[in-house]
């Protein structure tokens, strides 16, 4: 049987070192997120998450959801774990306390979401999709809709969803098909058909809001014709209630790989009645709103797999006894020695550990900065933290949904024969991390975001807000001895990425395709460099805290030596990946078609 705990001390190192809670209680509307406040808060969640939610993954996953008559159940226990979630407050732990929510920084919300994702990917998906339809409503709906609908996804008796993909496009939504026609009393009648919505039927709500994607009569052609509706699946009476059947019916569901207990629907949607949100014609900015929130949230889906992963491959590593130590017998009194002495087994531990830890604390750091961006009093610091995350956003959504899809193959391996089979359940997580780097656009997709948007937008001005602060930290760690192993290798990985930044600006000037070929490479060179960045600021925080003789004195060796492992056996991968950067988009591109 699987296990899971909740990261807590390791989370809690993350806050205090690499963010500051300080700083995070400092923003105006924040002041109540006091460490002690936000310590408690996640304690209770990681309770939620270990008692209720983690005993359910395996059984859901194993029951699926089952659809009968456009109706659909989920598995055995998931209303009430759904109840229980609700009625403690968790769904409006970030949202505004004008709309019933609790106001906390987001950065708590995306810890929690950590945990939520470990313990139970599939639920984790109901309340999230209702999270990012609160967000784009309360960014871009007018007054009466957020009165209206706000409160009830807040409190959760209400869900949401985001549809956009059609069965002819995914990626491309400048040729979807779905219209919107106005009708007399100001609304609109949406028709069209949507494709693998995830919590786009359930039995876990008394409403579902559906954000759909759609065109109206004058629109032009391409994303520049699409405006957002929102469209419940029961209109809702004068009392707010839920009332007469909406034109929304679920067709089908989908028999998937992973994720079996999460409702992924064919929603149809016939003379449904919607409301505009958001100008016309101008519905991408606002789902962008929604998308790039789904983006990050994917990202920490990947984090909440790799971090489960991890906990189950040391576990059955401790415990499975086969063969001796290469240097001697570690376990006299045992027929073999656990398999965790052995070099190999080592390395995979220490590769799911270090980028796990990793991911860690370069998702707190984004989310603190969404906090940034949100409260700051000073426009310039908003804007600035504002632009980091948009950088980090496609960084964060591949590399992390790479990272929980690797961690899980790496739990399998460890396992050995055991991790094939169902029961063990560590097979799940290799299932259910695969769609991470698909949906909400695949890795390839953020890539080219990455290398296409990101770079040139005002001549590489967002770059400017991770390099610059790399450059300095690199810099000042340059002058201190202690850092001295850890900081050259960082230093190296740094140079690699600025000469592949402008090696990607000059060929892709010429041609796009060089771009595009280098993408996903350096989108992973990047990355590693931003783990590598956070590396040297845990080594540097746990040094201090040890020569003060504060706190744990094993967990601050454990993350300097971990630190150690990143810097000497991962972050050199950086070099493999400059020179296949460097190999241009020929190799790629000079088959012809049809040799394929």
């Amino acid at each position: 049987m699987p296990i899971y705990k909740a990261p807590l001390e390791d989370v809690r190192f993350v806050l205090d070192e690499i963010v500051g809670l300080d700083k995070l209680s400092a923003l105006p509307g924040y002041e109540d997120a006091t460490p002690e406040l936000v310590g408690q808060v996640l304690e209770e969640g990681a309770k939620l998450c270990e008692e209720v939610l983690f005993p359910l993954n395996q059984s859901g996953d194993g029951e699926g959801c089952h659809f009968e008559n456009g109706e659909v159940r989920t598995p055995k226990g998931f209303k009430e774990a759904y109840t229980t979630y609700i009625e403690a407050g968790w769904q409006g732990l970030a949202c505004d306390p004008a709309y019933g929510g609790q106001g906390l920084p987001k950065l708590v919300n995306t810890m929690l979401e950590e945990f939520i994702c470990s313990a139970n990917l599939s639920f984790g998906m109901y309340p999230g999709l209702s999270l990012g339809a609160y967000n784009a409503l309360a960014m871009y709906g007018s007054d009466e809709l957020k009165q209206r609908f706000l409160p009830k996804l807040v409190d959760g008796t209400w869900s949401g969803t985001m549809c956009l993909t059609e069965p002819h496009c995914g990626t491309d939504l400048g040729i979807i098909r779905t219209k919107a026609v106005p009708d007399e009393q100001g609304a609109f009648k949406i028709t069209g058909t949507k494709i693998f919505i995830s919590a786009g039927e359930h039995d876990l709500t008394g409403n579902i809001l559906h954000l759909v994607l759609a065109r109206l009569p004058d629109a032009p052609a391409g994303t520049r014709g699409i405006s957002l509706f929102l469209v419940p699946k029961f209109m809702p009476d004068a009392d707010g209630t839920p009332g007469a059947r909406n034109g929304v019916a679920c067709g089908s569901i989908e028999h998937k790989m992973g994720i079996k207990a999460s409702s992924t629907c064919v929603m149809n949607f016939e003379d449904a009645t919607g409301w505009l949100v958001g100008e016309p014609h101008k519905g991408m900015r606002a789902m962008f709103v929604m998308m790039n929130a789904a983006r990050l949230a994917v990202g920490i889906q990947g984090l909440g797999l790799a971090e489960v992963s991890y906990q189950n491959a040391v576990n059955y590593a401790r415990e499975r006894l086969q063969g001796r130590s290469l240097s001697g017998v570690k376990a006299p009194d045992k027929p073999a020695d656990p398999i965790i002495v052995h070099p190999d087994v080592r390395k995979n531990l220490l590769t799911a550990r270090a980028f796990t830890e990793g991911a860690r604390a370069l998702g707190a750091l984004t989310a603190y900065k969404l906090d940034v961006a949100e409260k700051h009093p000073d426009e310039r610091t908003r804007r600035d933290a504002d632009e980091f995350v948009q950088l980090m956003t496609p960084i964060v959504k591949a590399l992390f949904t790479d990272i929980g899809f690797d961690s899980a193959n790496i739990a399998v391996q460890v396992h050995g024969g055991h991790g094939f089979i169902w029961e063990t359940g560590v097979e799940q997580y290799v299932r259910d991390a695969r769609i991470c780097q698909i949906y909400e656009g695949t890795n390839g997709i953020q890539a080219l975001d990455l290398v296409g948007r990101k770079l040139p937008q005002d001549i590489g001005r967002l770059l400017r807000h991770f390099f610059h602060p790399v450059g300095r930290d690199i810099e000042a760690a340059m002058e201190k001895d202690e850092l001295g192993e850890f900081v050259m290798p960082l230093a190296k990985a740094f140079a690699k990425l600025q000469q592949a930044t402008a090696l990607i600006a000059q060929k892709g000037l010429k041609d796009p395709e060089e771009a595009g070929a280098a993408a996903s490479d350096y989108l992973r060179l990047f990355g590693l460099v931003a783990l590598g960045w956070t590396w040297l600021t845990m080594v540097e925080k746990a040094q201090a805290r040890l020569e003060a003789g504060e706190g744990n004195a094993a967990f601050f060796e454990a993350k300097i030596k971990t630190a150690r492992f990143y810097m000497t056996k991962l972050l050199p991968q950086t070099n493999s990946l400059f020179i296949t950067i460097a190999a241009g988009a020929k190799p790629l591109m000079e088959l012809e078609d049809a040799a394929f």
